[in-house]
């Protein structure tokens, strides 16, 4: 909303979600092609396309998962900070530090759960604490924008930034409807399973959004464009409202990241672990704490090293779910259906093809601009 702008933001809001259900939609309908469930991304277009396209797919999927949880352990460190800075203003606790930590408990979380279905109860916990913090921000918000003099609203920058700012943007609203990973997440849909997904799908993209769009549309109306990339940043209130909405931002988060993490974590235990032994055998969890624990050193440092929530939303926006999730859903869906479709559906979809990889190329060209800009302002490993 701050780089858009009412009007802008909230025609993007709205669009965004549109045609995110729409390319879900498509990659539903191909989840029973050829009459076989294809439960991984990589697998339907080795499936379409051949092996060397499963794996350019399990590529693109693993940058897209890999910066989405790069995003969510800065998350996890601003939250922390943030809570941090509620009982002491020191200011010791810096955002790297708070960055390093939060990778470590997810680390430890990593190595507790085996399995994405051994979540069980923490999902529970998971609606829990987004419900908290999303409740806890929309009040607070609320009270701060009734009690300050009037925002100011307008789009900040000259032209040529508000060009590049505009597109990134647009790569940030298709990341946060999106996840790259459908067919894992849908893996034990029951029968009818292509109705039951669109059913799933229809009720995220209705009532699942309602959140979202209340924590954008009240964050933005109660501080306009000073609005930060974390809200609790802005909010003021009770402290123990704002240390508890904190807390909830942070576990939930961990528990996110593993969520998202589980296509890697089962694609390097069925590649490299061993088939000896329950989850819990010695050799298995020394097994997940080198492998996993590896991987999420490397995501924290990365997070630790470029903490700009903002700009890596529109990197992986533009990198991997631009093509991901449109590109490759439209062609994925035209040649499976290219027997049964029209000449004007097939025009339908080759439009689409082409909008969005030109789109992509263009948000991936402004989002390197933005990360390069702060990177400028910010040194390395800043905190800010």
């Amino acid at each position: 909303m701050v780089p858009l702008g009412w009007v802008g933001g909230t025609v993007g809001l709205l669009l965004a979600a549109a045609v995110s259900m729409y390319a879900n939609t498509l990659l539903g309908r191909l989840h029973l092609l050829g009459g076989k469930r294809h439960i991984r991304y990589r697998d339907l277009a080795g499936h379409i396309y051949g092996p060397n396209m499963y794996k350019i797919t399990w590529a693109m999927q693993y940058v897209n998962l890999f910066m989405i949880n790069t995003g969510f352990i800065i998350i996890a460190g601003q939250a922390l900070k943030a809570l941090y800075l509620l009982v002491s203003a020191d200011g010791a606790m810096k955002l790297p530090y708070c960055i390093a930590v939060s990778g470590f408990v997810c680390a430890l979380f990593a190595f507790g759960i085996p399995y994405l279905s051994a979540l069980r109860i923490w999902l529970g916990f998971s609606t829990i604490f987004s419900l908290t913090y999303i409740f806890a921000a929309c009040v607070l918000s609320l009270k701060d924008g009734f009690r300050t003099p009037p925002r100011d609203y307008s789009i900040q920058g000259d032209p040529s930034s508000r060009v590049f700012t505009t597109i990134g943007a647009a790569a940030s609203l298709v990341f946060a409807y999106n996840t790259g990973m459908l067919p894992e997440i849908q893996a034990t849909v029951q029968a009818p399973v292509v109705k039951n997904i669109e059913k799933a799908l229809w009720f995220q993209f209705t009532a699942g959004s309602v959140p979202l769009y209340a924590i954008i549309v009240i964050g933005y109306w109660a501080y306009g464009n000073q609005t930060t990339t974390y809200l609790l940043n802005n909010v003021t209130g009770p402290v123990w409202i704002k240390a508890v909405a904190n807390l909830a931002a942070f576990l939930q988060t961990v528990i996110a990241l593993h969520i998202f993490a589980s296509p890697m974590y089962e694609y390097l235990d069925t590649r490299f672990g061993s088939k000896v032994g329950g989850p819990f055998a010695m050799h298995n969890v020394i097994f997940r704490v080198g492998v996993r624990g590896g991987y999420l050193a490397v995501n924290t440092l990365m997070a630790a090293a470029l903490p700009f929530l903002g700009d890596f939303m529109s990197l992986t926006g533009a990198l991997s779910t631009f093509p991901l999730t449109f590109v490759l859903a439209n062609h994925m869906y035209l040649v499976a259906n290219r027997q049964r479709l029209s000449s004007l559906q097939k025009s339908w979809h080759w439009l689409n093809i082409v909008f969005f990889t030109v789109l992509s190329i263009t948000a991936a060209i402004a989002a390197l601009r933005l990360i390069a800009r702060d990177s400028k302002t910010y040194h390395i490993f800043a905190d800010v």
